[in-house]
């Protein structure tokens, strides 16, 4: 319900609503939330985050939002802000952001942007909400009504989800609350984010028009899929006078020539892969190819290779995989997919050499470290994981799966301390400090350890326990 209910409120910025003149606010968004307690927000956000089944926790597709986001965070107005971006498992087109910095995009516009520009283009937009502070700045002008609001959308939304039938009369009340007049007041920010957002994008090397070109794309969004969510919070209509508004401030840029990024269609084709059945996926990536239907030969092969690992029809797979480290630019997603279609096809031996191989070239490639280390476990040799993992640690320090590969080496050695420790942290990267709390206790309980690793628990435990009990008492006020 609580990440429902911090989903909703983002959908006031999701980057399609309309332009007006920013009203002048003052320092109002002060009195109702500190950057620290928009940061304490932004936690609870995403623990929600890390525990809901529709996020994409493929770390491919994570590192790429991720990286992008980064690439035009450096070019922000605010350097101290703090960032987080994830995907929703969702065909609408939509992103949005929220307290804190936590971004989210759906992969439905992943799929429908035409290059990584457009990509960016709204990244700036939502960027450019967190950095002008809009979310704070509507709750401020808001005050309780807006907050009585949300919580009536929030539910609307959670039923939704699961029988849009039964939401109609639970959103039909919270209209009748003061939907129209929340989102009249969001209007006003919508020019601004363009603004900022169109700097960001360009000043971080990105094509301006790319932003132009998207919003026509999706004001001719009737070919698009829609997702599940209620038709209220995923239309969002885009006036022509915004449209122009862009247009006109394009201009004044000097036209760049901005080629595409591998990544971005190979990611793109990964998530087109991944819809439907395995037979659909591979007829979609057949035909394309079959009839010169691509911006980007390597991209559909690829695609293609992930349908026929589907289907298990791994020889099809190798076949592609073949074409595209002969005739592909180099890529550590190329080689990757190699791995997994070693393991798939019950070769082991074949998937630690290339891992290894791969892993020699990419060496910080979060993807590969990941299939190494679960490919060392399924051949139980847990003292390989735990070297790999922990020459890698550092890379990645709030990566939980890296406390979570740790704790199942660890099991399968039998060091209990060590196995509960690292399961705490794991929980803990997740921002659930009361299971992160209990691991850490059943790591201090644990009758193997040593003395030195015993203290560190026992101190940690402490932290742990002091964070919680703060974070309680902040609650009560």
């Amino acid at each position: 319900m609580k990440f429902k209910l911090t989903l909703l409120l983002s959908f006031f910025w999701c980057f399609f609503a309309f332009a007006d003149e920013l009203p002048d606010l003052g320092d109002s968004s002060q009195l109702i939330l500190t950057v620290k307690e928009e940061q304490a927000t932004a936690r609870e956000i995403l623990k929600e985050v890390a525990e809901s089944p529709e996020i994409v926790h493929d770390v491919e597709v994570i590192d790429y939002l991720k990286n992008l986001g980064d690439r035009l965070v450096a070019y922000s107005p605010n350097k101290r802000q703090q960032f987080n971006f994830f995907v929703v498992e969702d065909t609408s087109i939509n992103a949005f952001a929220m307290i804190g910095g936590v971004i989210g995009v759906h992969t439905g516009l992943l799929l429908a942007a035409n290059n990584e520009s457009e990509v960016a283009s709204v990244l700036g937009h939502e960027i450019a909400h967190v950095t002008q502070r809009h979310l704070t700045r509507m709750i401020a002008q808001q005050k309780n009504d807006s907050i009585k609001t949300i919580a009536s959308l929030a539910l609307a939304l959670l039923v939704a989800r699961a029988n849009p039938q039964l939401s109609a009369g639970t959103m039909t009340a919270a209209s009748a609350m003061g939907v129209q007049k929340e989102l009249d007041y969001t209007r006003d920010h919508e020019k601004e984010a363009d603004r900022v957002g169109l700097q960001i994008l360009t000043d971080a090397g990105f094509d301006g028009r790319s932003m132009v070109s998207f919003f026509n794309s999706l004001q001719r969004g009737t070919r698009f899929s829609e997702g599940a969510s209620p038709s209220f919070l995923r239309t969002h209509p885009i006036t022509t006078e915004r449209i122009a508004d862009i247009q006109n401030r394009v201009k004044q840029t000097p036209y760049k020539q901005i080629p595409d990024n591998p990544d971005f269609m190979f990611i793109k084709s990964k998530l087109r892969a991944s819809i439907g059945t395995p037979q659909s996926a591979v007829d979609e990536f057949e035909g394309s190819i079959k009839d010169k239907r691509y911006i980007n030969e390597a991209s559909e092969r690829y695609g293609l290779a992930i349908a026929y690992m589907r289907k298990n029809e791994f020889l099809k797979a190798r076949h592609e995989i073949e074409w595209l480290k002969s005739n592909a630019k180099k890529s550590a997603i190329i080689e990757t997919l190699a791995a997994k279609l070693e393991v798939a096809s019950n070769q082991p031996d074949q998937a630690l050499n290339q891992y290894i191989r791969a892993l020699n070239i990419y060496p910080n490639y979060r993807g590969l470290v990941y299939g190494l280390a679960e490919h060392y476990l399924m051949r139980n040799q847990p003292e390989k994981t735990i070297s790999l993992i922990n020459d890698k640690i550092n890379l990645y320090p709030d990566d939980s799966y890296f406390y979570e590969l740790l704790s199942r080496a660890y099991a399968k050695e039998g060091k209990e301390l060590l196995q509960y420790q690292s399961q705490s942290e794991s929980y803990y990267r997740k921002f659930n400090l009361q299971q992160a709390i209990q691991q850490m206790e059943l790591a201090a309980k644990s009758k193997d350890g040593n003395f030195y690793q015993k203290s560190i628990v026992e101190s940690r435990l402490k932290q742990l326990t002091f964070e919680y009990a703060n974070d309680r008492s902040k609650d009560k006020k």
